[in-house]
């Protein structure tokens, strides 16, 4: 395994029961090694032509570029929001060893 292909995908919820879910979701069907939730985040963006502001939480999914269609297809169909981020941020560089790990976590 190469730090070519990690990838950490970033997308926010509006509740911590919600992103627990779909954290449990995410690594259950091995379509992330680890889901990192950051409560306590503040968004300001707009929105259908208004600025809103919301509470909302990070979650920082660890993955493989290979399982990015499928977590995305996965995040789409499970997430509540109608547009749900999925940026995805390229790994530099990375412990091999923790890297074999996110590997072998997503493997069968």
């Amino acid at each position: 395994m190469s730090h070519r292909t990690a990838r950490i995908v970033l997308t926010t919820i509006d509740s911590a029961d919600a992103a627990q879910r779909l954290a449990q979701v995410l690594v259950e069907q091995r379509l992330a090694a680890c889901v990192n939730l950051l409560p306590g985040l503040t968004s300001i963006y707009r929105w259908q032509g208004a600025v809103e502001t919301a509470s909302e939480i990070l979650l920082l999914i660890k993955t493989e570029e290979e399982q990015l269609p499928s977590l995305e297809a996965a995040l789409h169909e499970l997430h509540p929001y109608e547009l749900p981020e999925f940026l995805v941020l390229s790994i530099e560089s990375g412990s091999e060893l923790y890297l074999r790990w996110l590997h072998d976590s997503l493997m069968p």
